[in-house]
Parts: C-alpha cells; sequence; structure tokens
C-alpha cells in the first residue's frame, strides 16, 4: 500500500512540474510566420530562415508578452542592429557568428508590444540569418500592421549609409558601431512620412568610379549585394518616390589618375564633363525603367561636392534636364563645410530639407 502511494504521488508531482514547465515555455515565431513584417531586400533562401543585407532592413513582430528574443547568426560577426521596442531605439545588438537567442527585452509591462530590428551597419559588414523570436511565458503574436502607404528608395553611398554618424571623436572611425543609418537624413525621411523604407548603398560607391571595383550601376539590381547572381525582383514593390544621393566619390577619384579605379575604369584618360553627364542619365534611366511611375529626386551633397564652385550640381541638372521627364527633380544640400562624414545634426538638416522639398514639391 505503502508504494502504490508513493508512485501516485510521484506521479502527482511528476504531472506538476511537468505542467510547470509547460506554461514556461516559449513560443517560437518563424521568420515566414504571417505576422512578421519586414523592410528593405531581404533573402528567403529557407523557410526556417531569412537573410538581411542592406543597411536599414528591418524585422518587426506585434506581440503581448513580457519578454522577447531573436535568434541570430552573422557570417562575419561585424552588423550591428538597433533594437527599437515600441517604437524607441532601446539598444544595440552584435550577433555572434554562431547561431544564438539574442535577449531584446525582458521584464516588459502586460501588454501589447511591438518589436523591430533594424540594421544599422552596411552590407559589407556581414550578412544576417535570422532564424525568428521566442516569446516568452504568456507570449502571444498579435497581428501585423496594415501595409504603409507610401514607399520611399534610397541609392547612395556613405552619406547615406550614415557612415560615421556617431563618430563623436570626429576621426571617420571606421568600426561598425559609429555607423547608424537610423539617424541618417534617408531613415529620417521616411519615418517622418511613415514610409516603407528601402535603402541600396554602399560606402565609397560611385557612378562611374568608386574606391572599390563595384559601382553603383553593377549593384543596384542585386538581392543580395555580395553576390553578382542574386537578382532582386523589382515588380516586387514599386517605390512612390527614389531619391538618388551619388557622385561625391566620382569627384574626388576623376581627379587622381594615379588610382587603381581611376585606371580600371578610364585607363589614363580623365573622364570628360559629357562623360559624367550621359552616366548619370543612363543610371536614373535604369531606375526609370524599373519604376515607371515614381517620383524621382536626384540629390547631392552635404559634403564638398556642393561646395561653393563645384561643377557637379551642374552635372546633375544638364543630366535631368537632358532626360525631359517632368516627374524627375534636382535638390542640392548645402556643403556642410565641416571635418568628416556628416554628423547626427549635420544628417537631421539633410532630412529637414529633403522633408520640405517633398511637401512643397510632391504634396506630400
Amino acid at each position: 500500500m505503502r508504494s502504490c502511494a508513493l508512485l501516485r504521488l510521484s506521479a502527482f508531482l511528476s504531472l506538476l512540474l511537468w505542467s510547470g514547465c509547460a506554461t514556461q515555455k516559449s513560443i517560437s515565431v518563424a521568420p515566414r510566420h504571417e505576422q512578421v513584417t519586414y523592410m528593405g531586400r531581404v533573402g528567403k533562401p529557407l523557410p526556417e530562415a531569412t537573410e538581411l543585407y542592406w543597411s536599414g532592413t528591418s524585422v518587426k513582430l506585434n506581440f503581448e508578452g513580457t519578454s522577447v528574443q531573436a535568434r541570430l547568426k552573422d557570417n562575419t560577426g561585424r552588423s550591428y542592429y538597433n533594437v527599437i521596442l515600441d517604437g524607441d531605439s532601446i539598444t544595440v545588438i552584435k550577433p555572434d557568428t554562431a547561431a544564438k537567442l539574442f535577449t531584446l527585452a525582458t521584464g516588459l509591462p502586460k501588454g501589447k508590444h511591438t518589436i523591430e530590428l533594424f540594421k544599422r551597419t552596411e552590407w559589407d559588414k556581414g550578412t544576417t540569418t535570422f532564424y525568428g523570436f521566442e516569446l516568452g511565458e504568456g507570449g502571444k503574436v498579435l497581428p501585423a500592421p496594415a501595409p504603409k502607404a507610401r514607399k520611399i528608395e534610397f541609392y547612395g553611398n556613405s552619406i547615406t549609409a550614415g557612415y560615421a554618424v556617431e563618430d563623436f571623436s570626429g576621426k571617420d572611425n571606421p568600426e561598425g558601431i559609429n555607423t547608424n543609418h537610423y539617424v541618417s537624413y534617408a531613415a529620417l525621411t521616411s519615418r517622418f512620412f511613415d514610409a516603407d523604407h528601402t535603402c541600396i548603398c554602399k560606402s565609397g560607391i560611385g557612378i562611374t568610379v568608386s574606391w572599390e571595383p563595384n559601382i553603383m550601376p553593377d549593384i543596384y539590381d542585386r538581392l543580395n549585394p555580395s553576390d553578382p547572381s542574386s537578382k532582386w525582383d523589382f515588380a516586387q514593390k514599386q517605390p512612390d518616390v527614389v531619391i538618388i544621393n551619388l557622385f561625391q566619390n566620382d569627384s574626388w577619384i576623376v581627379n587622381l589618375p594615379d588610382n587603381a579605379q581611376f585606371k580600371r575604369r578610364f585607363g589614363n584618360t580623365k573622364p570628360t564633363e559629357e562623360f559624367l553627364v550621359t552616366a548619370y542619365q543612363n543610371f536614373v534611366k535604369s531606375i526609370r525603367s524599373k519604376y515607371p511611375n515614381a517620383h524621382i529626386i536626384t540629390m547631392l551633397g552635404n559634403m564638398d561636392i556642393t561646395r561653393a564652385g563645384s561643377p557637379w550640381p551642374g552635372y546633375v541638372e544638364k543630366a535631368v534636364a537632358g532626360l525631359q521627364d517632368g516627374k524627375i527633380y534636382t535638390l542640392f544640400a548645402p556643403y556642410k563645410d565641416t571635418p568628416g562624414h556628416p554628423r547626427v545634426e549635420e544628417q537631421q538638416a539633410m532630412a529637414n530639407q529633403l522633408i520640405k522639398f517633398m511637401q512643397e514639391k510632391l504634396n506630400w
């Protein structure tokens, strides 16, 4: 009798233990879950994983619960992400080269929340694989918000990437933590208009020549920027507005005949104004061919390409005039006349100018 009683007690305790574990089990939310939303060009190589490449790419979830984690792996371990909780950027994480669970928020008040991971660094810093979210005890997936009514797409260089925007030493330190696309003029403008945000950018890149082998016409149509065979399907998303902010790097390299990329692209002869204007036109035409109905803003600045006496705004104006397209505009940000890349306040000034321009010219 005693042994039977002990057996029943053991079974009862086991049931309690199992029940307790069951209530504390986390809820896995797969990357392809219908309520998980993305911004930017996102790779989907497998049902159980997605890949994040470009600056400003993000993954978001509405949920109910007190804690949330994400399982991530980065191919280099040099990517950084802003963790945005309920619209507030609360911390930064750096995924490892091994798949790991990262706690994004814990100890939250019960109720509805939104979590977002926003890629602050550029694609050359790493590709991040996202394996999904984990919600803690009592967690519940909530419906995703309605798709955003407006869509903006950016093509740019280090200015648009937000390179060294948070290097407050003023030395343009290339360490990834100093770059933060979230506070770039591009991301600021998209958030102001509550617009879906896509950014195709790379520090050092140009239209005719770059500080590295690729130029923007080589990579603008890629899904995975590191893979020439990986092509983006432009039919997936048609932006209302496209902003092109390029030529800053061209403006330097065309005057450096000993530069390896100058020699690779131009040989021993400096490109003519006609060559530069035609190249710019051709790139804008390629964007127009993908997006026949979009407004296109050709932007320069705010580094020395717009300093007094610079011929480059004139090149852009001539290129746009020759296209004879009433939905293509020019906008030149004033030269900031400070060392290095634009810092936070200088990015905000560009955003303010672009926002005002869009409000006035596009009636946004």
